[in-house]
């Protein structure tokens, strides 16, 4: 991997800089497309999207970009993207009549919560007068009638970015592994860049893209952590903003992920050695009997599986790697906090100004190195700043929780994902992508009503699209790079400190694990030959 020795260090970012950066990325944008240059979109047009990866998120992200143009799909899975565009054409026009359907059960009644609900804000309902929501039926309609029969094919990203020269951005949606390293290709092709979160695999690449971001301020930034965009999250932030909460000195995040999810906490498939007969019956028979039950399978046809590797080492495939199951291998994927501290540990990081941590440690259930245990818990020191105490944070998942907070009384939190503040004058609580904020208990909630209003809103929450009305020049921006790799560092911090089996002393400004030398491989990654940032 090139500028291993050195990795770009991250400046330091206030609040005041994220947003001056970004209205700046925003304003540059109304000129003419002959003043911006190549790879950049002027405000009239339409935007030419190409999707990088279209089996998950991507599909998700490419509907929701439908109203553009998508004249490119890039992914190493033929099958798999044949299929997708197969689904797409067949809910346009259904092959047959659907059967009728049964009348619906009637569902039964939502539990009556104590919080009352204030409803969208008022900067929500401004925001979404500034332009009508497509109408996605419609959107999904003109793609498979105008765009289907024209978008390009490819499964190379390489390839596209070398041939297909009408791309103003690119969608990346693959594995993790893959982020850095096709967003980094892209920008140095001169295209805006909207990259699935987790933004990167490793500390490293998180360092070099902001450094590269930063590097071409003309290009939009943005990562898919979707909640940062919605109208909830944004009331959270100005609830502990105004100070509902007093200072926050302490923070709880937890998902039940994997659970129910992906496997997690499994050996390797691989082949039995010696004779199965003598194994004992302990953990290490158990587990090489699991190994060599799971079989050894071909590569699909369709599938471009050396292509799928990528920058991870040589792996024989298996279908618990591909599709999707990837994300619970260290090779591809960040486990549950690569996946969900997107849109949980957010909020924390973004509402406190957090700066990188002091201090990381993770413990969990037993793991073998090649994929994540089946449940973790990360502890988070950051130090004092700007006037404000210092904030410890725990993360938890696969079905482990926080101790409950006495002031919820009889109100259940949700145990698929949430957050918990505890500060000098209160509590809050928030769900997955910052939902339902409320205070505790909820007599102090519906007193204190909803908080004063102080924060911009993005149209109708759409983060996709919050993305190319920036790159048209109407709307700024709302998680990028310059905010978004930060963000990422910490979550992958978590992930390191696991990985090195050890807590790690953390000095950020020059990106260095001061107890343990040997930890800071866990920061980076060899790529294999052909690959470098």
């Amino acid at each position: 991997m090139s500028d291993q020795g050195h990795p770009p260090q991250r400046p330091g970012l206030t609040r005041r800089d994220f947003v001056s950066t970004a209205a700046g990325a925003a304003g540059f944008m109304i000129v003419p497309r002959r003043v911006l240059g190549r790879g950049v979109q002027a405000p009239s047009d339409t935007a030419n999207v190409a999707i990088v990866g279209i089996g998950g998120m991507g599909a998700s992200n490419a509907q929701n970009l439908m109203s553009h143009n998508i004249v490119a799909i890039c992914d190493v899975d033929n099958t798999l993207l044949e299929n997708k565009l197969k689904q797409w054409r067949d809910r346009v026009y259904p092959a047959a009549a659907p059967a009728a359907a049964r009348p619906a059960a009637s569902a039964p009644a939502a539990p009556v919560s104590a919080y009352r609900s204030f409803g969208p804000s008022k900067a929500q309902q401004a925001a979404n007068a500034k332009w009508a929501a497509p109408d996605p039926s419609a959107t999904l309609k003109r793609f498979v009638d105008e765009q289907m029969p024209k978008v390009a094919k490819y499964r190379d990203y390489r390839e596209m970015l070398d041939k297909q020269k009408d791309i103003d951005g690119v969608v990346v949606a693959t594995p993790d592994h893959m982020h850095a390293i096709i967003a980094s290709a892209s920008m140095s092709a001169g295209k805006h860049v909207y990259v699935q979160k987790p933004l990167c695999w490793s500390v490293h690449e998180c360092r070099h893209l902001v450094k590269q971001a930063a590097a071409n301020p003309k290009l939009v930034t943005q990562m898919g952590n979707q909640g940062h965009s919605q109208d909830d999250a944004r009331r959270g932030q100005e609830y502990i903003r105004g100070g509902a909460l007093g200072d926050v000195t302490e923070v709880h995040v937890w998902t039940n992920r994997p659970l129910g999810y992906w496997p997690q906490g499994v050996p390797r498939p691989a082949a039995m050695r010696g004779d199965a007969s003598k194994l004992s019956w302990n953990n290490n028979g158990v587990n090489q009997r699991l190994a060599a039950a799971m079989g050894q399978y071909p590569v699909p046809d369709g599938l471009a599986w050396d292509l799928f590797l990528g920058v991870a080492p040589e792996v024989e495939y298996h279908p618990i790697y591909h599709p999707f199951n990837w994300r619970g291998w260290v090779d591809w994927g960040q486990g549950a906090l690569g996946d969900m501290g997107a849109h949980l540990v957010d909020h924390p990081v973004w509402a406190l100004d957090l700066g990188l941590p002091t201090s990381i440690e993770t413990i969990a259930t037993p793991f073998n190195g090649d994929t994540y245990p089946a449940a973790t818990m990360t502890y988070y020191e950051f130090a004092p700043r700007q006037g404000k105490p210092a904030v410890k944070m725990v993360w938890y998942d696969g079905g482990l929780m926080p101790p409950r907070p006495e002031e919820l009384g009889d109100e259940r939190v949700d145990p698929a994902g949430g957050i918990l503040y505890i500060g000098t004058k209160g509590k809050m609580v928030q769900e997955t992508y910052g939902q339902k904020p409320r205070l505790l208990p909820a007599e102090r909630h519906n007193s204190y009503g909803p908080p004063k209003e102080t924060m911009d809103r993005v149209p109708h929450e759409s983060h996709e699209l919050n993305w190319v009305n920036a790159i048209r020049g109407r709307d700024t921006i709302s998680c990028p790079f310059s905010y978004a790799a930060h963000l990422n560092e910490i979550m992958l911090l978590g992930v390191a400190s696991l990985r090195a089996k050890t807590k790690l002393h953390y000095d950020g400004a020059r990106m260095e694990v001061t107890n343990s030398p040997a930890a800071g491989q866990f920061l980076t990654r060899a790529y294999r030959r052909g690959y470098s940032l």
